[in-house]
């Protein structure tokens, strides 16, 4: 297994307001991996979902909400860990506490949420939510076979 390479974490208010700051700085992590404009585009779909169902949840409890949205940058893969309970969390660690997601998962307590879970699921290709103090969502979106892997370039060959 790829280990990590890099990680970076955001901290935000849970008001609509700010989930397209979210979307920016995943769209500039991706492009930097070498993610395609479609898978791109997925990837803010789905992250996107992640962070409007966690503004609608924390916002049930107060007016001060707020949300931690983590990116994985791993050689093959972006992982997002979307968690509305507002603390700053070990990413191994609570990538480990999630298990699979299935039909007994929270979907039924999210009720809001259920169209957007299906597109989590069909846009990315994993997707875990750990239900505890608050709602954590893990989806995992794999770069194609099109790069070698993080931080190197591919070059075409050139003829003699």
């Amino acid at each position: 297994m790829n280990q990590l390479v890099d990680y970076i974490e955001m901290k935000i208010p849970a008001k609509p307001e700010y989930v397209g700051i979210i979307r920016l700085t995943l769209s500039g992590i991706a492009s930097r991996m070498g993610y395609s404009y479609d898978d791109i585009e997925d990837l803010k779909i789905a992250t996107s979902e992640a962070c409007t169902n966690a503004v609608q949840h924390a916002y049930k409890n107060s007016d001060n909400g707020e949300i931690i949205v983590g990116f994985g940058l791993f050689e093959d893969r972006l992982e997002v860990i979307v968690a509305d309970n507002g603390k700053s969390f070990n990413f191994e660690k609570v990538k480990h506490e999630l298990g699979p997601y299935s039909a007994a998962s929270p979907v039924d307590q999210l009720p809001e949420g259920g169209l957007g879970l299906y597109l989590m699921e069909t846009l990315m290709d994993e997707v875990r939510i750990l239900e505890n103090s608050g709602v954590t969502v893990f989806m995992i979106k794999y770069l194609s076979g099109e790069r070698i892997g993080y931080g190197t370039t591919t070059t075409s060959y050139e003829a003699n």
